[in-house]
């Protein structure tokens, strides 16, 4: 009976969590190993690395993402404030002279401020999240440009004293060979991400607003408050990324990151996370980002240039939001049972009751027997007796549609005479 309970619970939960969540790990695996037989050299330790280190700024931009999409929002600024607070964050070092450890801690605040900005605009001030973050977007790319005074920033290598951040995300041991612990950050920052989301009030409110900000108001919730810091959030992970991103490249370019936005937004979507709000998972948008990755790196391995990464990302991008169009039409349908229907649900609730009482017999075998039997038999009648309904049914509806062909027929004929 337990391991029956325990069944049904495992299939409830699988549909709650749904097709999309199931479909990206296996995108991932299936695209691994279709690079792997028909890429060249993609079965290696230097690919694997360079997928990494591909991932880690967008996956750190897209996990900030996924709390604002789940709010029913949008932030078309996190690429460019990422690389604006990154070019504030070297300036600081390089031309002002800032200790290493505060140019870092600088990129945070600036990008932060920036998610706190955008929180401001679309919560109290009620700008869509379009417009306000499309702004911020442009504000960016001016502020960095003016910091920097229109100069690339340049980080310390990694061989100078000052380089000592680049290890986190990207240890280098004696024999030259590169280990990607950046991998560990990322994974180490979405499972905090996961934590909030499900374990904490915040995660719970961003759920509830996403799903009807009307109805969570009404239900005391501060929904000003929580809308906000869906954007702080995404802030502060745009500054983790643009640490990434100094730690794997040095050099930060003005106005650079314009396009980011997309490529989390894009992993955020593959994962799962529905753009109508109030559905996502962290670790999903994370799967999403290695999905990218793998094209990023597993197409040049056959010959195709970058632009073919863009048209296949945006086509899993659009299957995966047809997928979530579905899959939200599907979960508002009301389902009206017919009779054939409502019988095989009544004996599937009987047969479920005798496989309980079989288990419970134990070592009764002559009880057990007979439940065996009664089971079959049931399953027999139901099925015999379901095809007669249906048959019933679909014969009662072909002739109400006969019956209306007939109607329509005559009412045209009765128009036409008069």
């Amino acid at each position: 009976m337990e391991s029956i309970g325990k069944e049904k619970k495992w299939i409830e939960s699988m549909k709650e969590i749904g097709m999309q969540k199931f479909l990206a790990p296996a995108a991932l695996v299936i695209l691994y190993v279709f690079f792997g037989f028909f890429g060249r050299n993609f079965f290696s330790y230097t690919t694997l690395v360079n997928i990494l280190d591909s991932s880690y700024y967008i996956g750190f931009l897209a996990i900030g993402v996924t709390f604002v999409i789940i709010t029913g929002g949008i932030d078309l600024s996190v690429g460019t404030v990422m690389m604006c607070a990154a070019i504030i964050g070297g300036t600081a070092y390089k031309s002002w002279g800032w200790p290493m450890g505060i140019s870092l801690i600088l990129i945070l605040v600036v990008a932060t401020a920036f998610g706190f900005f955008n929180g401001i605009m679309v919560s109290r001030l009620k700008l869509p999240p379009f417009i306000a973050t499309l702004g911020t977007m442009m504000i960016s790319m001016g502020v960095g440009s003016i910091v920097s005074n229109v100069r690339s920033a340049t980080f310390p290598t990694r061989s100078s004293d000052d380089g000592w951040f680049k290890s986190i995300f990207k240890f280098i041991n004696e024999d030259n060979n590169s280990i990607p612990t950046g991998a560990i950050v990322l994974f180490g920052v979405a499972v905090l991400a996961f934590i909030v989301l499900t374990k904490t009030k915040m995660g719970r409110y961003i759920f509830a607003i996403g799903s009807n900000k009307e109805a969570a108001r009404l239900s005391g919730v501060n929904v000003k408050k929580w809308e906000m810091m869906a954007y702080v959030v995404s802030g502060f992970t745009a500054g983790i990324g643009g640490i990434s991103f100094a730690a794997v490249y040095t050099t930060v370019m003005p106005a650079q990151g314009q396009g980011f936005e997309l490529y989390a937004i894009a992993g955020a979507v593959i994962g799962g996370t529905s753009l109508s709000g109030g559905i996502g998972s962290v670790f999903g948008t994370l799967i999403g980002v290695y999905i990218m990755s793998v094209l990023r790196s597993g197409l040049p391995s056959m010959d195709l240039q970058a632009h073919y990464q863009t048209f296949f990302t945006g086509v899993v991008v659009i299957g995966a939001v047809l997928l979530d169009i579905y899959r939200n039409k599907k979960a508002s349908e009301v389902r009206i049972l017919t009779p054939a229907d409502a019988y095989r649900e009544e004996m599937l609730g009987k047969i479920t009751k005798l496989r309980e009482d079989l288990q419970l017999a134990g070592s009764d075998t002559a009880k057990g027997a007979s439940l065996k039997k009664q089971i079959t038999e049931m399953k027999r009648n139901m099925k015999n007796e379901f095809r007669r309904l249906k048959a019933e049914e679909k014969a009662e509806k072909a002739s109400i549609l006969a019956e209306e062909k007939v109607s329509e027929r005559e009412f045209h004929q009765n128009l036409n005479k008069s």
